[in-house]
């Protein structure tokens, strides 16, 4: 049986800013691959993958940039300077993130990373763990969704 997989992540970024300037006014976050380079590279590999028809060049992107570049570890100042997550600083909205302890997709920890990071730069964040769920949060989709749901209510109608 086919499971579908749900991938959610919401940014609203207002419109109402002089051009070429949007701040994103909330975002929501399921289950992110918001890992760090060095976490990409070297300890994220999904489970169950089955190589497919797929240019090699489309599969390869590690391998290009670590020829290119170094590893993370070999040049941290490259690999930080493509990071988002070297930009969360820059962040001008609230953040809730959502994820299961178990997702066998997409670590637990990467989302506790970006927690941990979004605090220590003093930004707005929520974040919510989920025992005893899989990486859509099937088990928890309703209390997810609503609480996704809430959080937009209360940061963008005010």
């Amino acid at each position: 049986m086919n499971k579908a997989r749900l991938f959610f992540i919401t940014l609203v970024i207002s419109k109402d800013l002089p051009a070429g300037r949007q701040d994103i006014k909330a975002g929501v976050i399921w289950a992110g691959v918001v890992g760090s380079y060095a976490d990409l590279v070297n300890n994220w590999r999904r489970p169950n993958w089955t190589p497919r028809a797929t240019p090699h060049w489309a599969t390869s992107w590690r391998q290009n940039l670590i020829d290119q570049y170094g590893t993370p570890e070999q040049n941290p100042q490259f690999w930080n300077s493509i990071s988002a997550k070297s930009y969360v600083k820059d962040i001008s909205g609230p953040i809730q993130l959502h994820h299961a302890k178990d997702d066998s997709h997409v670590p637990f920890n990467f989302s506790e990373k970006l927690n941990s990071q979004l605090q220590e730069a003093v930004k707005l964040v929520e974040f919510y763990p989920y025992e005893n769920d899989d990486h859509n949060l099937t088990n928890s989709f309703g209390t997810a969704m609503g609480r996704s749901v809430e959080f937009f209510d209360k940061y963008l109608k005010r």
